[in-house]
């Protein structure tokens, strides 16, 4: 244990009548501001006085006095900790000390007044231990108090009252008590069958009472229990760690948890528990003198350990409560505790979250140098079976296997010829071994070898690109190259972007593990595993496709990320010096280029705009220019998204990317005239003919020439008949609704037919808002004889289709809302709140009109803060302003949206005017600023 975890030494002094502990290091502040020992002793003597000449009962008086103290230790500490942000080690030791103190004043109450036993027999003793993370002395302010009871044999009616008494006390100090009564048969017995009580007793610490017991528990649990059951307790402990980092995320997930989540407090205990088992450890400093960790590791260990107790003693103060998740709004604010500021174009929060999964990453990468060493010491030999019939790979020279890892032969040898750095990764790529540790410090630890005169290096450059392109799985090496720092010695460009969190809620990976993942969704497509479920990208992949420049292209792609600028500008300038550097000839470079400059355009496109127009089809073909920058860009965009995190590709992309695919492919085979309004009209009525064919001539004749063009090239067949069939013989006073799961995007389509007027868009948002809908995207078309036909595309809070149970009751309230049953503006009130942990995100809001993008329409796009709310205050403020919506295009990407509204005023035109767009302009952002403050209230 280190020092704070010693036991305490007890100073029975006219200053300390209650014979409470010493402190065990320095403080954040002197200990009497903490607690007063000599002051709290004499008041408590005086209460037991005053209850002893009144009769008045003692534990009242005692509470009162106690709580005060607590209440002025924990204001002391917390001064003092805000005073010196990174000092853990002194507020978890200040708070072990206040604990102390408190549970050592109700042991004394407790034995001296409440329950006094002058003479008592061998059975009548009690020692009081503290264990778990209070053993340790490592406590939050948050933290539970973990007490051990330990008699010699069954329990005393004296010292259950003592033990009840004492918790008594501690409840109503408000203290988050966990305890147990046993015997040190009970612990040996208990220990044995349950690893989680074991790995509490291995930090029990003394607190108070009969000291030859204590002594007793900790020389049986070392002779009885804890020798000879080493590799038990490591397996035990491993398989709790593998368990808790799949409840918890494998990767580094964007609201860690400081405690559990993967390179976490608790990784960092489990390593030490092990040390302490096998090794006997008792501070930090015995792993670096026994031996396991060098001392540059250890100052990792050290300062990775003070980072994330810094880190949740301030969550716990924050909180109020043993809160351990690091939510989006407590980063902001811990960030600030910390004194971290806004610099380079990024948030003072985003640098502090970089600094954090760095320092979890050194975790990881300290967990796997110890337990090289554990393995090494306490190996099992492998199964006999294992070991005459499993066939080892065959060696190059210069390597061996260790524990059925790639392990260097001979380091002198292996350092000599410093292009052997990479060499390792390919090696272990061909042989399908993972890379012994011990090969992975050599490499940390000489990264100063990978230089410019290394780079230039016509061999490691193959080597490079063959790690990416050869083997099949590239995301094995450069997830570790990056975690050892090769990857950022390699192409220093690479290392701002590690570790680099995006402060949203639509990234779910830092950049540099996003890159991997978008990295690793192209291999898989490649070894042909997404087939299914990507057809458009397996079939371009199949087709052939530049595999050099795309894989490089996804490596660069977000390599700008983080600066004062655009990231795709400054993306390209760093590729067109970086992909020379890889050996990629000039063709190859300016493509390389080309993607990384315009590696969002398909997917804004497709996204941000309508692409049943034309012009939008003809403007991105036009961008592209080829069908093999086009098929470039498709894998590019499909592996980004998917990259982004889990859950956020799905149908709804999937269909937005393959239209427009398909649409651009078939303008750059065909010519740009191979799309326009007038082929689209004609061959969307031609379908609608057959689908209707048993309808009568006359009816087919009215439906077919009730609509303007937009309205055959904007829906698909499908819509095309449902509203055929919504308008047949419709009254002018009705409003018909049709609710249908759209699997192939994976939404509902809402359909909806009724008399034209003023405004009806609006409303309609308002009553999808109002039963929870997300519009994902949406089309409203006005007939030649005053009909209005929208389409809505929505999906559930999940992000799913509504399922079909829920339809009818949907259809219902929607119907209330239209035909002005429920006011929407009035209950939208309730529902448009902006959720707690949301609040701490900055969105800038921007309104551009284009008038180039549509041939018939200004397209407004208004980029800001997402609420539930947002699109009926933006689309009420147009129809108040006499602005006819034709189509909106929304966008979400997490806490940001982007709503594409194609318009026209109340005479048909475009909004060409100046001084018009910004009155419109003005009006939707008043309506933004007072929708905002109300979701905020």
């Amino acid at each position: 244990m280190t020092q704070p975890q010693q036991a305490l030494v007890a100073s029975d002094s006219d200053q300390n009548p209650m014979n409470l502990p010493d402190p065990m290091a320095d403080l954040v502040c002197p200990l009497d501001e903490i607690f007063d020992r000599a002051a709290i002793g004499a008041a408590l003597t005086q209460a037991a006085e005053d209850s002893s000449n009144s009769g008045d009962p003692l534990r009242p008086a005692v509470v009162a006095i106690l709580l005060e103290a607590r209440k002025r230790g924990n204001v002391a500490i917390e001064a003092g900790f805000l005073a010196n942000p990174f000092d853990a080690m002194a507020m978890k030791l200040s708070y072990t000390w206040l604990t102390d103190c408190l549970v050592g004043a109700a042991f004394h109450v407790a034995t001296k007044w409440l329950h006094p036993l002058p003479n008592p027999t061998e059975g009548e003793r009690i020692a009081l231990l503290a264990v778990g993370g209070y053993g340790r002395g490592e406590m939050a302010p948050q933290s539970d108090v973990d007490l051990l009871f330990l008699t010699p044999y069954k329990i005393t009616a004296w010292a259950e009252s003592v033990i009840e008494s004492m918790l008594y006390i501690l409840w109503d100090l408000r203290l988050k008590v966990g305890h147990a009564s046993r015997t040190v048969k009970d612990c040996l017995r208990l220990g044995g069958e349950d690893y989680t009580i074991r790995t509490a007793l291995l930090e029990h610490r003394y607190l108070q009472g009969h000291v030859p017991l204590a002594d007793e528990l900790s020389t049986r649990l070392e002779n009885d229990l804890f020798k000879g059951s080493e590799r038990e307790f490591i397996e035990a402990k491993l398989e709790e760690r593998d368990n808790r980092h799949k409840k918890q995320g494998e990767r580094y997930v964007v609201e860690p948890n400081v405690k559990e989540g993967k390179g976490g407090l608790r990784d960092l205990q489990s390593m030490f528990w092990i040390a302490k088992y096998v090794y006997h450890v008792q501070s930090s400093t015995d792993l670096l003198d026994l031996g396991l960790l060098r001392e540059d590791e250890y100052e990792r260990f050290a300062q990775a350990n003070n980072f994330l107790w810094a880190v949740r003693g301030h969550i716990h103060i924050l909180a109020k409560r043993p809160v351990e998740q690091l939510t989006f709004d407590m980063q902001v604010e811990v960030a600030e505790r910390l004194h971290y500021t806004d610099k380079g174009g990024r948030r003072a929060v985003e640098h502090f979250m970089q600094d954090y999964f760095r320092h979890a990453t050194s975790v990881g990468d300290l967990t796997r140098i110890l337990l090289t060493k554990l393995e090494a010491d306490h190996a099992k030999a492998a199964p006999l079976y294992e070991r005459l019939f499993r066939r080892r790979p065959r060696m190059k020279a210069g390597y061996k296997v260790i524990n059925n890892r790639l392990a260097i032969a001979d380091e002198e040898v292996f350092l000599a010829d410093k292009v052997n750095l990479l060499r390792l990764f390919e090696e272990g790529l061909r042989t399908g071994l993972l890379i012994h540790p011990d090969a992975m410090r050599l490499v940390t630890a000489n990264l100063h070898l990978i230089d410019a005169e290394m780079r230039k290096n016509k061999e490691v450059r193959r080597i490079f690109l063959d790690l990416l392109l050869k083997h099949g799985n590239p995301e094995r090496a450069l997830r570790r190259m990056n975690e050892l720092g090769v990857l950022s010695a390699f192409i220093p460009e690479f290392e701002p972007i590690v570790a680099m969190m995006q402060f949203n809620m639509y990234h779910a990976y830092t950049v540099d593990e996003h890159t991997i993942q978008v990295i690793s969704n192209y291999a898989q497509i490649e070894r042909e595993e997404l087939q299914v479920e990507l057809p458009l990208s397996s079939s371009i992949i199949k087709d052939g496709v530049n595999r050099k420049v795309l894989m490089v292209a996804m490596l660069l792609h977000d390599i700008g990320k983080g600066r004062d600028i655009d990231h795709s500008i400054l993306g390209a300038q760093i590729a067109r010096k970086v992909a020379p550097n890889l050996g990629l000839n000039k063709a190859d470079c300016d493509t390389v280029e080309w993607l990384v400059r315009y590696h969002l355009l398909m997917s804004d496109t497709a996204q941000k705009r309508d692409i049943a127009d034309p012009r939008t089809v003809r403007d991105f073909a036009k961008a592209v220019s080829t069908v093999d920058r086009l098929n470039l860009l498709t894998v590019l965009t499909v592996c980004d998204i998917r990259g982004v995190g889990p859950d956020t590709w799905n149908n709804w992309k999937a269909a937005l990317v393959r239209s427009l695919y398909n649409q651009t492919e078939r303008v750059l085979k065909n010519g740009m005239e191979a799309l326009t309004r007038e082929n689209r009209g004609t061959e969307a009525k031609k379908k609608l003919r057959a689908e209707l064919s048993d309808w009568p001539a006359k009816d087919l004749k009215k439906e077919t020439g009730r609509h303007y063009d937009p309205y055959w090239q904007g829906l698909h067949i499908t819509a095309h008949t449902v509203f055929a069939e919504m308008l047949r013989g419709i009254d002018d006073d009705e409003i018909r609704i049709d609710l249908h799961p759209d699997e192939d995007r994976a939404a509902t389509r809402a359909c909806f037919a009724m008399a034209d007027h003023p405004g009806i868009f609006s409303r309609m948002c308002g009553a999808l808002a109002l039963v929870g809908a997300n519009i994902v995207d949406a089309r409203t078309f006005t007939s030649k004889d005053g009909y209005a036909t929208a389409a809505f595309w929505i999906q559930d809070v999940e992000g799913k289709p509504y399922e079909a149970n829920r339809l009818k009751r949907l259809t219902q309230m929607i119907e209330k809302t239209l035909k002005g049953e429920v006011i929407a503006g009035e209950a939208m009130r309730s529902r448009d709140v902006i959720k707690k942990r949301e609040r701490a995100f900055k969105v800038p809001t921007t309104i551009t009109f284009d008038n180039e993008g549509s041939e018939i329409y200004t397209i407004i796009q208004v980029d800001t803060r997402d609420r539930p709310g947002l699109l009926f205050d933006l689309t009420r403020t147009l129809a108040n302003n006499n602005v006819y919506i034709a189509s909106a295009v929304i966008a979400t990407y997490g806490e940001q949206v982007v709503d594409s509204f194609y318009v026209k005023d109340m005479f048909g035109l475009k909004f060409h005017s100046q001084s018009k767009q910004q009155m419109l302009e003005r009006k939707l952002r008043e309506a933004l600023e007072k929708g905002t403050e109300r979701a905020n209230s």
